[in-house]
């Protein structure tokens, strides 16, 4: 069980996502981003509140463009849920943490 939030890059994702035995929340990130600090907080509580049916990784995407580009990734901060090789959901933007812990319940009461 991992209560933190896990660093990862491009080399990483398809074992610490895709080959995941629980859903992994990816939360992608740039330094350079102001939105992005906001976001932070939230992650690790959703990662805290989780950790026991969540797997939660970010990801700065200036390091890693081959995840960036397959995934979409638009604008920072942003989500994607995924279940094995399925993404499940995505977000663009700063979500609060009501917005964030009702989508992450939507999809972990399904299990």
């Amino acid at each position: 069980m991992n209560k933190s939030v896990i660093t990862i890059t491009d080399a990483e994702f398809e074992t610490e996502v895709l080959q995941a035995d629980q859903p992994v929340l990816v939360y992608f990130w740039a330094s350079w981003c102001g939105p992005c600090q906001l976001m932070s907080p939230v992650m690790n509580l959703a990662a805290a509140t989780y950790s026991d049916r969540l797997k939660v990784v970010k990801m700065e995407i200036d390091p890693n463009p081959v995840t960036v580009k397959q995934y979409q990734i638009e604008g920072v901060p942003a989500l994607r849920l995924f279940k094995g090789y399925q993404l499940l959901q995505s977000t663009e933007g700063v979500i609060n943490k009501e917005k964030l812990l009702s989508l992450l319940e939507q999809h972990l009461n399904n299990n």
